[in-house]
């Protein structure tokens, strides 16, 4: 998944000779916890919730370019999700401006759509589902067999995928699935000669 299909496009800005009591305003008013600074199309800052706490007292006195961050990470809407994540861990920052191929700012790529996307890849942004965490004894062709089970028995699949639990030689894999019978699909599997973990929300 690319950041382009996530993002908040055209996102509220603040130039670097506003004042950080216009900036307050727009992030109250939007509840955001971070705006990009653009001077002519171009991100040449950005300026978080904390930086307005440290200047408290001087905020109509205070220019957005005297506090703001520099330089700035960038994404484009190309980046992939993955690599956006990669970045905002490595610098510690809960989001990145995303900037077309001519440096343009087309949108704001934050952790809270990380997060949203992660619940859709896996299929848990369905809330009434069911994760099935299963032993990966064997070969890796049985999570296939393993969807098809969950199918069979009136379930909807809704995401694979398979994680390694440290410390544990054999790897997990989990079936995502809609069912008003989890139990019943649970059964289904182990009659299959699947190792069923366990079962979650």
């Amino acid at each position: 998944m690319r950041v382009g299909q996530k993002m908040t496009r055209n996102p509220v800005t603040v130039g670097p000779n506003d004042t950080l009591d216009k900036a307050a305003a727009k992030m109250n008013a939007g509840r955001f916890r971070r705006l990009p600074v653009v001077e002519k199309g171009a991100v040449v800052g950005i300026i978080t919730d904390r930086d307005l706490r440290q200047h408290l007292g001087h905020l109509d006195r205070t220019k957005v370019r005297a506090v703001m961050s520099q330089p700035v990470i960038t994404v484009t809407p190309m980046t992939t999700l993955e690599h956006a994540t990669h970045l905002m861990l490595q610098h510690k920052v809960g989001g990145l401006p995303v900037v077309s191929d001519e440096g343009v700012l087309v949108g704001m790529i934050t952790a809270s759509d990380m997060l949203g996307a992660f619940l859709n890849f896996l299929g848990a942004a369905e809330g009434d589902s069911s994760r099935i965490d299963v032993s990966l004894e064997g070969d890796a062709e049985r999570i296939a067999t393993a969807a098809e089970i969950a199918a069979q028995q009136s379930g909807e699949v809704l995401g694979l995928g398979t994680y390694r639990v440290e410390g544990e030689e054999t790897p997990v894999f989990y079936v995502r699935v809609r069912t008003d019978d989890i139990s019943g699909v649970v059964r289904a599997l182990e009659e299959n000669g699947f190792n069923v973990l366990a079962v979650h929300p």
